[in-house]
């Protein structure tokens, strides 16, 4: 096994830092363990680094950003994708004691502002031209005390600081010594949230907070020594915070660096990774592709597949309920397994899967279901930002319920108020929100308990159910409250339908938009004898199509059939247009902004209502 801990940029991306990150430590990984990795746009090859490597980049760094001015307890602010100088920068600012927030690419000019006022940090890192032209007019805002950009791609630079000056000093060894000096209730970093509603709110978490989940995830996910991660998700996310910065240090592990998000499938497919971490929206997308290929098989093909997934459910069936496969079954799963399973996971690279996870959202059970018959259990998880991410999760080891959430992890309680609202404390539960005049104000009662939003209910074996988040719920003009998220979930169980969004606030019915799958929806045209339109208007002519619209009638009224009365849709429009964080409907994390997108249709919203 490569122990290698970073996989890096092309050779000549920025300079002599430009090759991967450092971590703060994981010194019982020896000099010799790698630590991350990445791969440029040319696909040319990994460039690894060791973690003795990046600790040498990382103290040269440190020297330079205290050679700008930056020193213990500063904020600086960094934006950039998942590349090694930004995974470098964020260690080698933690090694000097100061604090890095990482901002969404995609965020508004008036989003940057708001966070550069509120941090008060005095210098920004940032990738290139696009971002110096997004930053440059806060050099002259008053009430913005940024006074120095660093810029990572050469000759983007014009009068800023470039990023390669910076390691280009050697270090004295008088501040070497000076690093690593941090206390367990220093802040380690601030993630702002994504905004669904509102202004982001800068999360304060501390090296305790993150150590202590560290420790409890440890104790219930089953994984091999220097496990790989693909790290694709922003750093601006505390799941990618988590997974792509802070365990690979405290497990030793290789973090493989992806900077185009779009381009994580073909990085599966090489490095077959062991563990794999998607939100819902990238499960959803991985299942429509699969999907996709399937409807073109022979019948007598997918016959084999379906009965593989079935064995497949019923093997995963009984471990859900606790129980020991019976001798027969294990057999039946082994060989489909080996001779229909794994050929078709290995296509995606997914065959090596040994832990398969999802968060920030309700999972559509549709999708759960459709991975358990592949033999990849989604173990779904649940927390937020302030909770230093997983608050509670399914595991192999101490028990998973498809659907829940899990149970809660040892650094947390949680409990469902009167009103259903989920309430969390405990070692993981953030110091507080970062105030403008550089104070921390707690959001905890006297009891330590944090009101989180969501709403839920806990089993009687512990297991979490999520119904959706408080602020979210549409209550109907009879007073009805409905989950829109539990609707939305029943409508995507079609193929055809990839996205989708229940309107219904003071209304006497719903309503719904629906987003035609791009990845299905053509597929399922060509096996119904559709002719394919190649057109920049494919997807606009699929939606318009009679039997596309008949059978999306047919998949909302067995969506309905399975709904209350309350909850079912009466009516809806089809779209084509895919909804994305590049055109403003969905957060970088994938979450939907529904204020956005209910004021973007507007229109045919109201049209829908109208007799």
């Amino acid at each position: 096994m490569d122990d290698t801990g970073l996989d890096g940029a092309e050779p000549d991306s920025a300079g002599p830092d430009s090759a991967g990150p450092d971590s703060a430590g994981p010194d019982s990984a020896g000099p010799d363990t790698a630590g991350p990795e990445n791969t440029g746009p040319d696909d040319g090859g990994w460039v690894t680094l060791t973690w003795a490597q990046v600790r040498e980049h990382t103290t040269r760094l440190a020297s330079g950003y205290a050679a700008l001015g930056v020193g213990r307890g500063d904020h600086v602010l960094l934006m950039m994708a998942n590349r090694p100088e930004h995974w470098l920068s964020d260690l080698a600012l933690v090694r000097l004691g100061a604090v890095p927030v990482t901002v969404y690419g995609t965020s508004a000019p008036e989003q940057v502002a708001h966070i550069a006022r509120n941090c008060r940090a005095r210098v920004a890192v940032v990738e290139g031209a696009a971002q110096v032209a997004l930053w440059e007019p806060l050099l002259a805002d008053g009430d913005v005390p940024l006074d120095r950009i660093v810029v990572v791609e050469a000759g983007a630079e014009g009068s800023h600081f470039p990023y390669a000056a910076l390691g280009r000093e050697a270090v004295r060894e008088r501040f070497a010594k000076t690093l690593d000096a941090a206390r367990p209730e220093d802040p380690l970093t601030v993630v702002y949230t994504s905004g669904t509603t509102g202004e982001p709110k800068g999360v304060v978490l501390n090296h305790r907070h993150v150590l202590a989940n560290a420790a409890a995830l440890d104790e219930v996910v089953e994984l091999p020594p220097h496990v790989e991660h693909i790290c694709y998700l922003p750093f601006a996310h505390i799941a990618e915070r988590m997974l792509g910065i802070y365990l690979p240090c405290h497990r030793a592990s290789h973090v493989h660096l992806c900077a185009d998000p779009t381009g994580v499938a073909a990085i599966v497919r090489k490095v077959r990774p062991a563990q794999f971490f998607g939100v819902p929206r990238v499960w959803e997308k991985l299942a429509a592709a699969v999907r996709a290929v399937l409807s073109l098989l022979p019948a007598e093909q997918r016959a084999a597949i379906e009965e593989a997934n079935r064995v497949a459910r019923e093997h995963v069936g009984h471990r859900e309920r606790g129980e020991r496969p019976p001798a027969e079954l294990a057999e039946a799963y082994a060989r489909q397994r080996a001779e229909v399973l794994l050929p078709l996971l290995a296509a995606g690279g997914l065959d090596r899967i040994s832990w398969a996870a999802s968060a920030s959202a309700p999972m559509s059970i549709d999708v759960v279901r459709f991975w358990a018959g592949f033999g990849i259990v989604i173990m779904d998880a649940w927390g937020l930002t302030e909770t230093t991410g997983v608050a509670t999760t399914n595991s192999p080891r101490t028990g998973f319920r498809l659907g829940s959430v899990g149970r809660p992890v040892s650094s947390v309680e949680v409990r469902v108020a009167g009103d259903g609202e989920i309430e969390v404390r405990g070692s993981t539960v953030f110091s507080g929100y970062l105030r403008e005049d550089g104070t921390v104000g707690p959001e905890v009662d006297e009891e330590g308990w944090l009101r989180t939003g969501d709403i839920g209910r806990l089993d009687d074996d512990g297991y979490l159910w999520l119904t959706d988040r408080k602020k979210e719920m549409i209550v109907t003009s009879t007073g009805k409250n409905v989950s829109p998220a539990l609707v939305e979930n029943a409508l995507k169980e079609h193929p055809l339908i990839g996205q989708a969004l229940v309107h219904g606030d003071n209304r006497s019915y719903l309503v719904a938009l629906l987003v035609l799958d791009a990845e299905t929806a053509p597929a399922w045209a060509e096996a119904h004898g559709i002719a394919k339109d190649t057109g920049l208007d494919a997807l606009e002519s699929l939606a318009a199509h009679p039997l596309v619209r008949e059978e999306v009638d047919r998949a909302v009224t067995a969506a309905n059939a399975r709904l209350n009365r309350t909850e079912q849709v009466k009516r809806y429009r089809l779209l084509a247009e895919e909804w994305g964080p590049a055109t403003g409907e969905l957060t970088p994390s994938l979450k939907m902004k529904r204020r956005v997108i209910r004021d973007k249709y507007a229109v045919a919203l109201g049209e829908l209502y109208e007799d």
